[in-house]
């Protein structure tokens, strides 16, 4: 029986396993992205995917943001589909220790008070324990039925989080810029986390590289391969980190998480496809490597995922009993 009186083995069948003998400890922590769309998506459960994903240790959990549901974006984000600023003020409220963020907040869709306000706001409801990840976007009807120019998200995004964190950290902030303007605008309640909640950057683009290091505070690409991330996204963005004269950020990627029966071809899979020994492998691998935080994605774009949640939920406690030592972080 987990902590919040939900039992695991009701949803999954697992048992608990003893710690073995081959474990080095790590650093790199482990969340869930929730599936917050979909024909399995209501409140219920939203509330159980939470319980389980606190119950079963996991360190984060994360949910993914639209908010007109356009053909571009029912084809990938079914309907219906609970918009993240809600459902993270929710969230910190059924949840007790876990952190909670967005993976990722679309900045352009809002004005950066609206988001600097929300997220403060929850960051004083969970009590810390809340972290902004952002992206650019990419479904154009979305954009245009929300009335904002596409081709200026990236600017846009650019331009909102330096006025996000002027927000974040002053008690009376104004900012001045071609897409907002404000004066003297009062922030209190400011977030508890000092000096603000972790920015974690979406993208691969040189462009998205360059916002991590100017105004993020970790790199948070998805859909990675491992040998692609060690050999090529991470010296980038080194490269990046040197040339703005700014601390390299912390790495925090999404993969899928696909167990299956057998092993998956290495020449094609992502990190986090296959049979247990190759995802077992692969949270190895970026640990080794200095990430932060790995986010798991049961969803990515099988639309078949977000009508059971039951087989997300059965993959996360297998992987928690048979590769994860959660609570001592560690890999098996």
């Amino acid at each position: 029986m987990g902590r919040h009186g939900f039992d695991v083995t009701m949803v999954t069948g697992a048992k608990r396993v003893n710690v073995g003998q081959n474990q080095g400890k790590i650093t790199m922590k482990v969340g869930v992205n929730l599936i917050n769309f979909g024909p399995s998506a209501n409140p219920e459960s939203l509330r159980r995917w939470a319980q389980l994903t606190e119950a079963l240790g996991y360190h984060l959990l994360m949910t993914s943001d639209h908010i007109a549901v356009t053909p571009d974006v029912q084809a990938r984000y079914p309907a219906p589909l609970y918009e993240p600023l809600t459902t993270l003020g929710w969230l910190a409220g059924v949840t007790q220790n876990i952190a909670i963020g967005s993976t990722v907040m679309i900045l352009p869709y809002r004005s950066p008070l609206e988001t600097a306000r929300a997220f403060a706001n929850i960051d004083r409801l969970s009590g810390g324990r809340c972290i902004l990840g952002v992206g650019v976007g990419w479904a154009r009807e979305e954009f245009a039925a929300l009335n904002v120019p596409f081709e200026k998200r990236g600017a846009m995004t650019n331009e909102y989080l330096a006025a996000i964190k002027a927000l974040w950290t002053q008690d009376l902030a104004s900012f001045d810029g071609e897409f907002v303007h404000f004066q003297d605008v009062h922030t209190a309640p400011r977030p508890v986390q000092s000096p603000h909640p972790p920015i974690w950057v979406g993208g691969a683009s040189d462009a998205a590289l360059r916002r991590t290091v100017r105004y993020g505070d970790a790199w948070h690409p998805i859909r990675i391969r491992v040998d692609w991330f060690r050999d090529t996204g991470i010296p980038r963005l080194r490269e990046f980190a040197q040339t703005e004269g700014k601390p390299m950020p912390a790495l925090c990627p999404r993969i899928r998480l696909r167990i299956t029966g057998s092993p998956q071809p290495e020449d094609t899979r992502v990190a986090g496809e296959g049979n247990l020994d190759q995802v077992r492998g692969d949270l190895r691998a970026l640990a080794e490597l200095g990430c932060q935080y790995v986010l798991l994605d049961s969803f990515y774009d099988d639309i078949e995922a977000t009508r059971n949640s039951e087989a997300a939920w059965r993959m996360l406690a297998v992987l928690a009993e048979q590769v994860l030592d959660l609570a001592n972080q560690t890999i098996r």
